[in-house]
């Protein structure tokens, strides 16, 4: 067992727009926190493994190729490998748990 103590705390360094910290990895999946503040924009790139988003704290929209929805607190949301998305409209600090599986950066 190991304890993730700092999982889903809200952390931007100072003048950076967005930030993500790894908190676990292991051969079938990561874990780490996904941050952005107030106004942040988030550029990410569609990934190669499947994620699943679980919102700690903030509010703001996930847009998908798929669709969009509004995200809060309890926010439970799968986006398969590939699919293009990213947060908008950051209301409120966003904390977001992201659970990759496999391991980010491990399908070709």
């Amino acid at each position: 067992m190991q304890v993730l103590q700092d999982a889903g705390a809200f952390t931007v360094p100072d003048g950076a727009p967005i930030h993500y910290r790894e908190h676990l990895r292991v051969l079938d999946l990561s874990l780490g926190t996904y941050c952005i503040p107030v106004d942040g924009k988030d550029g990410q790139l569609p990934h190669t493994e499947d994620e699943v988003y679980v919102v700690v704290r903030g509010r703001g929209r996930l847009l998908a190729d798929s669709g969009d929805t509004a995200v809060g607190p309890g926010s439970v949301v799968f986006v398969p490998a590939g699919e293009a998305h990213r947060f908008t409209d950051v209301t409120e600090d966003l904390a977001v748990l992201v659970v990759f599986g496999p391991a980010e950066h491990t399908r070709a």
